[in-house]
């Protein structure tokens, strides 16, 4: 199969399955009829303008709507073709939380605060949203959270762990915003970011009771030999010996009228990816859409899959979930998806087989690309230019190699975010 052709059929295959999260198809039929009174539009994540848009467009031109949502800095676009928009929409920093989310934050706590038992709380939540919406309690500094976030970050921890943390940090996690609406109904349509679709770790769960505790917390910064400024550690252990209020926890009276629904999953994307490869005349298998654990080790995994195959036709694997890369403290550029790549290339070697691993927000780690692809060429291309990819492996420089290769896949933001997207083309 002709090169162009491999690149072709890969990124097709990812175009398919970020279209099949899109906000825009999928969101309208999950939206209620307008309540008696007026409803308040809040939320954030990476997908919060593409889904505030899709309500404006489809929300009733006389009832009433009204709200703020917070996104990545440059996820914004306009909810509507029109000088004044009804749902405010703030752009604000991720991974790292910044004054305009911590700002942001603490009007939406206000807003919901207003709401009455005629009202709706519409909440949209996605992948990005525990970053973007973090206000801290009382006693922690944004730079004491910035840091021990950053920290868990290099550690490698997975995204339950940090959110188990950031939950008790910050103000309006942990179930807290569904707290603040004092009982006026609420619902709450999320896409989810996260392994296995648990609403209490996407953005942290906003809106859900948390099931975690202070303690908890504490455990795992010890784990993961996290060293804590004074402050977090002085709430951490308040709380955990109850001298001061936890999250609301599952059978508060604040979730009896809230509704926390998931309306697009990374299964449902892999499902899209599949049909496509299909569509094109391969067969297609989907691994897992639970894929986790240290990127070089899954790639590992996956080559020793491919070894033990003997296909002498196409056929795609596909899988979901999403890998973490533990840095050291010197580091090149490069997210989870190219660091993969990189070692699933070195692991094939001269196996006939392509790949791509991209995030389907379009944002690999912290980089401008969405990850990246490789052919059976690769390694050999690589060569010719004198680029050595074990040294670049060692280095967590994964961005550089394929940068010399013009093999990034470069997107720019997708406004939505259904976690990572890897297929393997083996038999070509």
């Amino acid at each position: 199969m002709q090169t162009e052709r491999i690149r072709q059929l890969l990124l097709g295959s990812f175009h398919a399955a970020v279209a099949a999260a899109n906000p825009a198809l999928i969101l309208p039929p999950h939206l209620p009829a307008p309540p008696r009174g007026r409803t308040l539009v809040l939320g954030g994540g990476k997908a919060a303008a593409s889904m505030a848009a899709a309500v404006e467009a489809h929300w009733p031109a006389d009832a009433p709507l009204s709200g703020l949502v917070v996104t990545r800095y440059q996820h914004s676009l306009p909810t509507r073709h029109i000088e004044v928009s009804r749902i405010e929409v703030i752009e604000a920093s991720h991974p790292l939380p910044d004054g305009r989310g911590e700002a942001a934050a603490l009007r939406m706590l206000d807003l919901a605060g207003q709401l009455g038992a005629d009202d709706l709380m519409l909440v949209l939540i996605s992948g990005g949203g525990s970053s973007l919406l973090a206000a801290p309690v009382a006693g922690v500094t944004l730079k004491a959270l910035r840091q021990v976030t950053k920290a868990l970050l290099h550690a490698g921890a997975g995204i339950q762990d940090i959110n188990t943390v950031r939950k008790h940090l910050t103000r309006l996690s942990g179930g807290r915003l569904a707290q603040a609406a004092q009982g006026a109904r609420g619902l709450s349509l999320i896409i989810s970011d996260v392994v296995g679709d648990d609403p209490t770790h996407i953005a942290s769960g906003p809106c859900v009771p948390d099931p975690t505790t202070c303690g908890d917390a504490l455990a795992l910064l010890q784990r993961f030999q996290i060293t804590l400024p004074a402050g977090v550690r002085q709430h951490l252990e308040r709380c955990a010996s109850s001298i001061q209020p936890d999250t609301p926890k599952p059978g508060d009276a604040c979730f009896e009228r809230m509704e926390n629904r998931i309306i697009a999953r990374a299964r449902d994307s892999l499902a899209a990816a599949t049909a496509y490869f299909e569509q094109q005349g391969i067969p297609a298998v989907l691994l897992s859409d639970a894929v986790s654990g240290d990127a070089q080790t899954v790639a590992r995994q996956h080559a020793a899959l491919v070894h033990a195959m003997t296909r002498r036709t196409p056929l795609a694997l596909v899988s979901g979930g999403e890998t973490t890369v533990a840095l050291r403290p010197q580091h090149g550029r490069g997210g989870r998806n190219s660091e993969y790549l990189l070692a699933l290339a070195l692991a094939l070697r001269d196996l006939p087989a392509a790949a791509i691993a991209c995030d389907t927000d379009g944002i690999d780690g912290s980089e401008d690309n969405a990850g990246a692809l490789i052919t059976p060429d690769s390694l050999k291309r690589a060569a010719e230019m004198d680029v050595d990819p074990e040294i670049l492996l060692a280095r967590h420089d994964s961005h550089a190699f394929f940068a010399a290769l013009g093999d990034l896949v470069v997107t720019g933001p997708t406004r939505t975010n259904v976690n990572d997207y890897r297929a393997l083309l083996i038999g070509i």
